[in-house]
């Protein structure tokens, strides 16, 4: 989680347009991967029957770091990753229309407390406001995440972790492969640490590390540690780009993630 948590700074960072940093993420994330796999003999092969959902899985997750890295530019760390971290409800609310499970009534009430913690962190809805814009963009990244996550729910157990992710990523880079000739691409040379960064730690080592303990945690575990991950880069974002977040904020940040916490553990006493 704390690898995974640099996505915020670094995404405030990178001086560079969104889809070049995407692009430049997956490219290196993809090839850091291909070789880990390689390495450990892992086999690329994937039933034809999952061939669809998971290629449509890396589009979800191609629009989630898009919208995700616009949210960061348009706000502040703190905004970035509260505003995202509604995927946990919002999943809620889709994994009964989507895979026809019995819907939770308290989901309800779970919900009206991530609508209020929102209206913390944008208390005005002012569409002049950058930051009213940066947490509705959050708010939709959070959504092609949940929808990914549902996606590849049912193909975890089948393949291993890091080869699922190197399709993913390499989804990714095809997708915005183009964007590398319509933007300029000289200022990606002075980017480059932080770029290699997002992509070996953040990407390939973080997401690797992370779907590797769920061999040891169920995942309602692992998604209760997960809610760690805005902590630790609201700190991340204050040590290193001295971005404090306001009393709004953490207050409006604590009901998103009270709600996190609250399903996680209902989830794990059903």
């Amino acid at each position: 989680m704390l690898f995974i948590s640099t996505s915020g700074a670094l995404g405030r960072y990178i001086e560079l347009p969104v889809p070049i940093t995407i692009a430049s993420r997956a490219i290196i994330a993809f090839f850091v991967l291909w070789l880990y796999c390689r390495y450990r003999k892992v086999s690329f092969r994937i039933e034809s029957k999952d061939r669809l959902p998971i290629f449509l899985s890396g589009f979800l997750m191609c629009l989630h770091w898009i919208t995700y890295f616009y949210a960061l530019q348009l706000s502040n760390v703190a905004i970035g990753m509260l505003s995202l971290f509604t995927f946990p409800i919002l999943t809620a609310f889709l994994e009964p229309l989507l895979l026809k499970t019995k819907f939770q009534r308290v989901h309800l009430l779970l919900g009206l407390l991530v609508l209020t913690g929102i209206y913390l962190l944008a208390p005005d809805f002012d569409l002049k406001n950058e930051h009213t814009w940066a947490v509705g963009i959050g708010v939709l990244s959070a959504l092609f995440y949940a929808l990914r996550n549902l996606l590849l729910k049912t193909k975890v157990t089948a393949y291993d972790g890091s080869m699922l992710m190197c399709y993913q990523v390499g989804m990714v880079a095809v997708l915005l492969i183009p964007a590398l000739f319509f933007f300029d691409l000289s200022p990606i040379s002075s980017q480059w640490p932080a770029l290699v960064t997002l992509a070996i730690l953040t990407t390939a080592l973080g997401h690797t590390l992370f779907l590797r303990s769920f061999k040891n945690f169920s995942i309602t575990t692992a998604s209760i540690i997960s809610s760690v991950q805005p902590v630790y880069g609201i700190l991340i974002g204050a040590l290193f780009l001295k971005e404090i977040p306001t009393l709004l904020t953490i207050v409006g940040g604590l009901l998103i993630l009270s709600s996190v916490v609250i399903e996680s553990f209902r989830s794990y006493r059903r």
